[in-house]
């Protein structure tokens, strides 16, 4: 046991010593002295609030629509003959120009027929005339005093008279009927579509296509009470040359924008029971022709902007559209260089400003960097964009 102690315990002793004394060393070793972390600030593009007077659009949107449109249908029967290259889906037609065509033989005997009566009633009238001055004559030969109307056939001449009307109003009826089997267009438009081909037999009413004047489009714009209290337009307004409200649509053709010009020519004169909203009635003019935007028809079925001009002006608060964020709110660096979230009131906004009602101050910063994220009183950089093109700007003087 003893020499089991003295292989043993030497060791023993110089691990435990060795412990205390690294023990003692790592304590007695000075704490190194912390360096506080600096604060990396955010920096930001910033712009001043201006002050501008504007006559303030109201924007709205709304589609286009014939003023104008019709199902086109026969007032005869018969089989359709031809039809029109221009009665085909998406076509033009003139005012006038015939589209269809329908067999017209039974309607040129039926006129044939009204002539003959009419020549009937005519050598009937004339036969009567004739027997009342033989009568009238054989009386003053024979009798005196005063014949009666039947003695001298003026019942029969009445009654040819009527009988020669009757004939003539037939033979305007049979060739009016005849008139109408050569369909044409009531109308300068476009065809929608057509329900017809050769030789099918159409019946009076019979619905042959769909149709839709060009001559003018309109579009029912939806108004809030407000805005019409910013274009000054009560219910019922009814415009004319002098003081209808221009309004500018706009809407991308072929990944293109474009461009066209009407006028407000009336508001409803009631509230909308599923919207309660009140609607305003705009009209262009010609839009497939010289309404168009080179070329560019504002076509029916479109869905179109709509910006109506204001004639009244108001003060407002400009700021670059950059600074507008989501749900009305303005991010506004004060004189400590914090961060403000401020809640604004919006009265119009276009692709390169927003005009403001209230929310902000003339001359004070808002930020117009894209910022993933923000929090209210937060330390930032302000870095004026202006200043800074303008210092860039600066030619470098050589020293």
């Amino acid at each position: 046991m003893k020499k089991f102690l003295k292989r043993v315990l030497p060791p023993v002793l110089v691990l435990t010593a060795s412990i205390f004394i690294l023990n003692a060393m790592v304590a007695a070793k000075p704490t190194p002295e912390k360096k506080p972390q600096e604060q990396r600030l955010l920096s930001l593009f910033v712009d001043e609030v201006q002050s501008e007077t504007v006559n303030l659009n109201v924007t709205t949107q709304g589609e286009v629509k014939p003023q104008t449109e019709i199902d086109l249908t026969s007032l005869v029967s018969g089989q359709i003959l031809s039809i029109s290259p221009q009665f085909t889906e998406g076509s033009e037609f003139v005012s006038g120009s015939s589209l269809i065509k329908i067999d017209d033989r039974d309607y040129k005997v039926a006129v044939t027929r009204a002539k003959a009566q009419v020549a009937t009633a005519k050598v009937n009238l004339e036969k009567e005339l004739a027997n009342s001055k033989i009568k009238e004559a054989q009386w003053k030969r024979k009798n005196k005093g005063t014949p009666s109307d039947y003695a001298l056939n003026k019942p029969q001449i009445v009654e040819a008279k009527a009988l020669l009307s009757a004939a003539q109003a037939d033979l305007n009826a049979a060739e009016l009927n005849l008139q109408r089997t050569n369909i044409k267009a009531p109308f300068t438009g476009r065809v929608m579509n057509e329900n017809i081909a050769v030789g099918q037999y159409i019946t009076p009413a019979t619905v042959l296509g769909h149709i839709f004047s060009t001559q003018i489009v309109e579009v029912r714009l939806p108004l809030t009470d407000a805005q019409l209290g910013e274009l000054s337009l009560p219910m019922g307004f009814m415009a004319n040359k002098d003081n209808a409200p221009l309004v500018t649509f706009t809407a991308n053709v072929g990944n293109k924008p474009h461009k066209w010009k009407g006028h407000i020519v009336r508001t409803n004169a009631a509230i909308d029971k599923k919207t309660r909203l009140v609607y305003a009635i705009a009209e262009i003019k010609n839009p497939y022709g010289i309404g168009s935007d080179n070329g560019t028809a504002m076509a029916v079925g479109m869905y179109v902007n709509a910006s109506i001009d204001s004639n009244k002006s108001q003060e407002t608060l400009k700021l670059p559209r950059l600074a507008l964020h989501s749900n009305d709110k303005v991010y506004v660096i004060n004189d400590e260089s914090k961060l403000e979230i401020r809640k604004v009131v919006v009265l119009s906004t276009n692709e390169e400003y927003a005009h403001l009602e209230s929310g902000v101050s003339v001359g004070e910063k808002v930020v117009t960097s894209a910022v993933p994220s923000v929090t209210d009183g937060m330390a930032v950089i302000a870095i004026d964009r202006n200043e800074l093109a303008n210092a860039a700007a600066q030619p470098v003087s050589e020293g």
